[in-house]
């Protein structure tokens, strides 16, 4: 997104601008001008303060969303005591809320949170169904990205059954500094503010546990925590 759309309100944005922002995204830049334009015409962009919901479990699921700029956590939260399991926190770019596209309740199963202030583009899913009938291009890109959300939660789920909170915290870290990385001389920082009561919710463990296991790691040279981020020192050991 350009410097002015950024300057703009969400709900000044123009066809134009949104036409615009669509051909950026990863999804959009392969599509031919005419079906950019209909996507445009038909979609709302919104912006969410950090924790704000963008959809609950159980809400209907009658849109996708695309990550403008910002970051975008997908949980599921146990309604009578409000504990939380995290899914994935996904960058800017993502595509998410697919589930709209195959719900046979037509329901929300996940609850979508903003991690960070967030900029989204929402498009009716009627409108990316016809989007995916009339272009190849989107029909294989959102079949590839429900594939890889499929791997992505038996891997978890494997994970889970398999490993200790050691072993699974070591999978998160080496899983976001592939995502999140930007190489450092001394290592590579995972650019996400990871408070230890979210790893926790994506570990499925205590913040007391994780801090214990963060700290180990950090005495034995494995990791430094610089600014609220984990600098990964020894890559190759997780």
């Amino acid at each position: 997104m350009n410097a002015l759309q950024e300057q703009k309100r969400a709900r000044d944005l123009t066809p134009e601008d949104r036409a615009e922002i669509i051909q950026h995204l990863e999804f959009g830049s392969t599509l031919d001008d005419a079906l950019v334009t209909e996507m445009a015409r038909n979609s709302v962009v919104l912006d969410f303060r950090r924790r704000r919901f963008v959809y609950r479990a159980g809400e209907p699921a009658d849109c996708l969303y695309a990550i403008i700029h910002g970051r975008i956590k997908l949980c599921r939260i146990e309604s009578d005591t409000g504990r939380e399991a995290v899914i994935d926190i996904l960058p800017e770019g993502s595509l998410f809320g697919e589930s709209a596209l195959y719900s046979s309740a037509g329901q929300r199963a996940n609850s979508a949170i903003a991690y960070e202030n967030s900029r989204l583009l929402r498009i009716q899913v009627g409108d990316f169904k016809r989007g995916m009938a009339e272009d190849d291009r989107l029909h294989d890109y959102t079949f590839r990205l429900i594939g890889q959300r499929l791997d992505h939660a038996e891997r978890r789920l494997a994970d889970f059954a398999l490993n200790a909170i050691p072993a699974r915290l070591d999978s998160l870290l080496a899983d976001f500094s592939m995502k999140y990385g930007v190489s450092e001389p001394e290592g590579v920082l995972i650019d996400i503010p990871l408070p230890h009561r979210e790893i926790a919710a994506i570990v499925g463990s205590t913040r007391e546990s994780v801090t214990v296991r963060l700290n180990a790691m950090r005495r034995e040279g494995t990791i430094a925590f610089v600014k609220r981020r984990i600098l990964i020192k020894r890559p190759a050991s997780l």
